[in-house]
């Protein structure tokens, strides 16, 4: 049996794959799972019985990774869940950014009561016209899973799409439409396109990458549009940008004093990925890769271990070892395997960073003894009986 603690209220469509070996608990102490959405865990001290905590969206920004790491705890998001609600978000920011649909509408708002609003509207369309965006230039800054179908919308619309992204997988290069210009240098981006997303992670790289430099070698008009991160743009050079009329418009999902009602910009209170349908998607995947944990040892999305899967145990026993990534590890498991008359039938051992993880298959349950003694091995975090 297993319990489990959420966070936060967590979609019931990827509840419903929990079996009846999985309870809820309101004590986190208590709890071997953790769902999380929004919710902050930094100031929680979680006890030694939580094994996972699972994400139910893309962004860990709320979880203090290297900690858990640490603790021998793995962290899982779910990346591409909420991909497809994202990717219509930014599409139709783009297209809110082009035509002054907002404005149009807020004009009608006002007008209202006006008994000749309809000729009235044919005089003042003018003002809300905008452009179209077929045939204008795109680029896509991280093409992960959300800048991947961002960018091939964007080809079916007619644009020219630039892509860059160095560390780009081979799986998401293959589902990218052959017509997008893979660029190298960021900075042909900047000078070159009409539109430009954002779809990177927040880090020491990639924060204020939007700045007051690279928005000098931008074009004029351009619009610039932020799903991903806040920080990932310095929002006070943007704005001087906006009111001096070099940006156009400013896009963004993340709504704070500096921003909000800041000229020429489109702010969204973080509905990227307020769908139902991502809200079930993220739930369900985050659900699956906490069972599959739990139940096989495997990992799969995680953000602070590495990805490690051997199935479904068909064995007598399975143990799983998080450890540090240090040399003589494997060894000194094989010898407190040995030294006590346990023979190994197939083994795992992968490596993330400072972390690695060890999947032991055994041809008898593993005795407590042997557990305390794998526990007892300088760099070694947690032991898990699996089966």
């Amino acid at each position: 049996m297993f319990q489990y603690k959420c966070l936060n209220p967590i979609s019931s469509v990827g509840m419903e794959h929990l079996t009846t070996d999985y309870t809820e608990t309101q004590d986190a102490d208590q709890a071997d799972a953790i769902l999380v959405r929004s919710a902050s865990m930094h100031e929680m001290d979680l006890s030694d019985k939580v094994k996972v905590v699972a994400r139910a969206g893309a962004g860990v920004n709320n979880i203090p990774l290297k900690d858990l790491a640490d603790k021998g705890v793995v962290v899982f998001n779910t990346p591409g869940a909420n991909a497809n609600g994202v990717k219509e978000m930014v599409i139709a920011g783009m297209l809110l950014a082009s035509r002054d649909i907002v404005g149009g509408i807020e004009w009608i708002e006002q007008q209202k009561e006006n008994e000749n609003i309809g000729k009235l509207a044919e005089k003042q369309k003018k003002q809300f016209a905008g452009s179209e965006i077929k045939g204008k230039r795109l680029g896509v800054i991280g093409l992960g899973a959300i800048g991947a179908m961002v960018a091939n919308t964007a080809i079916y619309l007619g644009m020219e799409v630039y892509g860059y992204d160095p560390y780009i997988s081979i799986d998401t290069a293959w589902k990218l439409s052959r017509e997008i210009k893979h660029i190298s240098n960021v900075e042909d981006i900047f000078r070159e396109c009409d539109y430009i997303t954002l779809h990177v992670p927040l880090l020491e790289s990639t924060k204020g990458m939007i700045s007051k430099k690279s928005i000098s070698m931008m074009k004029e008009d351009v619009v610039i549009l932020n799903f991903s991160r806040d920080l990932l743009v310095d929002e006070m050079a943007l704005v001087e940008a906006l009111d001096a009329g070099k940006v156009k418009k400013y896009v963004t999902d993340f709504a704070n004093p500096t921003v909000a009602g800041a000229k020429n910009t489109l702010v969204t209170p973080h509905l990227g990925a307020s769908t139902e349908e991502s809200e079930d998607n993220c739930a369900t995947m985050a659900v699956k890769e906490v069972r599959d944990y739990l139940e096989n040892g495997n990992i799969h999305n995680s953000v602070n271990y590495p990805n490690c899967d051997m199935g479904q145990c068909l064995v007598a026993g399975r143990i799983a070892i998080n450890h540090r990534n240090v040399v003589n590890m494997i060894s000194q498991f094989a010898k407190v395997l040995g030294d006590a008359d346990m023979n190994i039938s197939d083994m795992t051992n992968k490596s993330k960073g400072d972390y690695a993880y060890t999947l032991i298959d055994l041809e008898a349950k593993a005795p407590a003894e042997v557990i305390e003694k794998l526990e007892s091995i300088e760099g070694v975090l947690k032991v898990r009986i699996i089966k």
